[in-house]
């Protein structure tokens, strides 16, 4: 039965949450702490903590740690599910959407302006990635390893056509050999 009530409540939240995890927060807490009872306000209040410190986003980690709190590994699993779920189901429904009205004027149109507005937002990403702290050992005198990682990364991408994936794990690999 508590299986039950945590993908209820999970889908509910998943369902009416708009804004990401932050703004879900009220959302959880009444359904956590105040309907459900499954813990006190001091018990959310870590583990929102420990949620904000986690890596993923914080309803995810809320979510995770809800479930296995409640119902074991299982309830962990079936929470997390339970949240992402009504977005999975949104995404697919959009995609099929698309694929379905691609050749459509007004579809091609939008999604045509949208990608240099894409390729504007992960470029600010990616500067905002590049601080002392991601690149360290920039400089004269230095030796420029994250550097060359990332312009290896690059040209693997950009020329060779090589999966981002395998980069990826290649360039983390690299990195804590290296550091």
């Amino acid at each position: 039965m508590i299986y039950l009530q945590l993908c209820r409540v999970f889908i509910k939240i998943g369902i009416l949450g708009f804004g990401g995890g932050y703004a879900m927060l009220s959302m959880i807490q009444f359904e956590i702490v105040e309907h459900h009872a499954w813990m006190t306000a001091s018990d959310f209040a870590d583990m929102v903590a420990i949620s904000q410190m986690t890596p993923g986003p914080v309803s995810i980690n809320l979510a995770t740690y809800t479930g296995y709190t409640i119902g074991g590994i299982a309830g962990s699993l079936l929470s997390t599910f339970s949240l992402v779920l009504p977005s999975l189901l949104l995404l697919f429904i959009v995609l099929k959407f698309l694929l379905k009205n691609k050749e459509n004027f007004i579809i091609k149109t939008t999604l045509s302006t949208m990608k240099p507005i894409i390729a504007g937002l992960i470029l600010s990403a990616a500067i905002l990635m590049m601080n002392k702290e991601n690149f360290g050992d920039v400089g004269f005198g230095k030796n420029n390893i994250s550097i060359i990682i990332c312009a290896i990364t690059f040209a693997g991408v950009y020329f060779l056509k090589i999966n981002p994936m395998w980069l990826i794990l290649a360039s983390g690999v690299a990195g804590w050999l290296i550091y």
